[in-house]
């Protein structure tokens, strides 16, 4: 429980876990679990309560480069409860391998790096530079889904 024990340290909740169902439009679970490796499904930011967070639309026209790093960074909660769901333990965790953080942005904007910064300071912050650290892309996109400003999805190493 080191990791939860750390996010309560910061002052942070993990927020509510997603209810999913399958559909045509997105897959039924949000994390799938193979061998030692979590496959984590394109997840945005959600408030405590488990509700969608509001930053929506294009950076950096509608939603600032900032306001996107912070959701990237919020991101990173809905991730690790969604995670700590389907593998029970976040200590169980022993390597980030790759994060892909899409970024509804405008044609020319050229900073999706710093807004998905956001959510890998934030990892390698929380679980230190060796866990932490992650190989990651940071594509820009006309359109996410639910409007998003940010979705990320990732691929975790687990212990057993």
């Amino acid at each position: 429980m080191r990791i939860e024990a750390r996010l309560e340290e910061m002052g942070l909740v993990l927020p509510a876990p997603g209810s999913y169902k399958p559909s045509v439009e997105g897959p039924p679970i949000p994390v799938l679990v193979r061998g030692n490796v979590a496959y984590v499904s394109g997840c945005s930011a959600r408030n405590p309560d488990g509700s969608s967070y509001p930053c929506k639309g294009v950076i950096p026209t509608q939603v600032t480069p900032e306001e996107g790093h912070e959701a990237a960074r919020l991101t990173a909660l809905t991730i690790l409860s969604e995670l700590k769901r389907a593998i029970g333990d976040l200590d169980r965790i022993t390597a980030w391998l790759n994060v892909i953080g899409f970024v509804h942005c405008a044609p020319d904007f050229a900073r999706t790096s710093y807004v998905i910064s956001g959510f890998s300071d934030f990892i390698i912050d929380l679980f230190g530079p060796e866990i932490g650290t992650h190989a990651r892309s940071t594509p820009g996109a006309a359109s996410l889904a639910g409007n998003a400003a940010v979705i990320i999805t990732a691929m975790v190493e687990i212990d057993g």
